[in-house]
């Protein structure tokens, strides 16, 4: 059974940063590419950032480019979202996923599969 379990998440200020954590099980994780999305209350779910399986592609949204890394260890089947200069708008419960096995990844979220729970992130101002 695959299972992807995110941790990281907190209440922190502007300015603020965190590391979040996607631990994946049941799968060979070096398989998979994997991304990071967030939705916000009353918001439709949006990418963040992508990761190919070998973690030497990395795309990230253009809000939070330049702030936000997307990176991995396929030795500990753990996929990262640093998060620096965190600002309020950045509010959301965050979900790591994985796309079906041999599919390409994507910056639709409908185009995974696989999805953690999701770890809340609050910035105050």
């Amino acid at each position: 059974q695959v299972q992807l379990v995110e941790s990281g998440g907190g209440l922190v200020q502007a300015g603020d940063s965190l590391r979040l954590s996607c631990a994946a099980s049941g799968l060979t994780f070096s398989d998979y590419a994997a991304g990071w999305f967030r939705q916000a209350p009353g918001k439709e779910r949006e990418f963040v950032a992508r990761i190919s399986r070998g973690g030497g592609f990395t795309d990230h949204a253009d809000s939070v480019k330049g702030r936000f890394t997307i990176s991995r260890d396929n030795a500990r089947n753990t996929v990262y979202l640093q998060m620096n200069s965190l600002k309020p708008e950045d509010t959301a419960v965050y979900y790591c996923a994985a796309p079906p096995f041999g599919s390409t990844y994507s910056r639709d979220p409908s185009a995974y599969h696989y999805w953690g729970q999701g770890t809340q992130v609050t910035v105050s101002s």
